[in-house]
């Protein structure tokens, strides 16, 4: 097994990409944190993983709050003894829109949780990983933050700012052994922002739409996006930091 005796932290996990990270995690052997800012999502995708066989615990918290960080970070090692893995899942956008119709609202809730959470949970994370003698974040960013659309201009940038972020942070924390690296998922109609992104009905119409920009002919899965993070987290990656993976079938080329 690829996470034997390793801890994983998976935010924004009661759903979507970061559900099938936690439930790959834990098939590989990880023992997982599946967090959400919904309770009852987090204890569904755990007690999943505890039926199939693996080890999964449920912690509700916001990511944009710095003690519901220190809390989720705190339990978890008290309750596993240790901490090896962050993937930085949770996300949030507006609706697709003209850039000037976004409110300031929009925007503080949009960078809270896909900025700011990052840095919270280096904060919180990264003194543990020194402890330990190193550790792995895996931030889940966007091909939006490479080839943004029209009408997320505020999601887009967010994107854009975790990917230089990871790279800045693998270059800071490489002395301590902490890898980062982030993974560029194409558009999905398996994430609960889809039709956000859209700007209404994901219609026959509109997945066609998005469907035509992606050479492989799909959209990503939350086994494509599970299956790169478990490379990312395992010893596989032992001598990969600071690298942005693209699984968008070609989007990005």
């Amino acid at each position: 097994m690829r996470l034997a005796g390793k801890v994983a932290i998976v935010t924004g996990a009661g759903s979507g990409f970061g559900a099938g990270i936690a439930r790959r995690f834990a098939a590989e052997g990880a023992s997982v944190v599946v967090n959400d800012i919904d309770a009852a999502a987090a204890g569904r995708v755990a007690k999943e993983i505890g039926d199939a066989g693996g080890a999964a615990t449920a912690l509700r918290a916001d990511v944009a709050a710095s003690a519901d960080w220190a809390a989720m970070v705190a339990a978890t090692v008290e309750r596993y003894g240790q901490l090896d893995i962050v993937v930085n899942n949770a996300g949030w956008t507006h609706r697709n829109k003209p850039f000037l119709e976004v409110t300031e609202a929009e925007f503080d809730r949009v960078y809270a949780i896909n900025v700011k959470s990052i840095y919270l949970a280096a904060q919180h994370a990264v003194p543990v990983f020194r402890r330990r003698g190193g550790g792995s974040f895996v931030n889940i960013a966007s091909t939006a933050g490479i080839r943004p659309r029209p009408g997320l201009t505020v999601y887009n940038s967010s994107k854009g700012a975790v990917i230089t972020m990871s790279k800045s942070m693998a270059a800071e924390f490489g002395p301590d052994r902490i890898r980062v690296n982030c993974i560029n998922p194409v558009f999905s109609d398996a994430t609960a922002l889809s039709a956000e992104f859209a700007g209404g009905d994901l219609t026959s119409e509109v997945k066609a739409r998005f469907l035509a920009t992606i050479p492989l002919g799909r959209f990503s899965t939350p086994l494509d996006i599970a299956n790169a993070a478990l490379f990312l987290a395992s010893d596989e990656a032992a001598f990969v930091t600071g690298a942005c993976l693209e699984v968008d079938g070609g989007r990005c080329v």
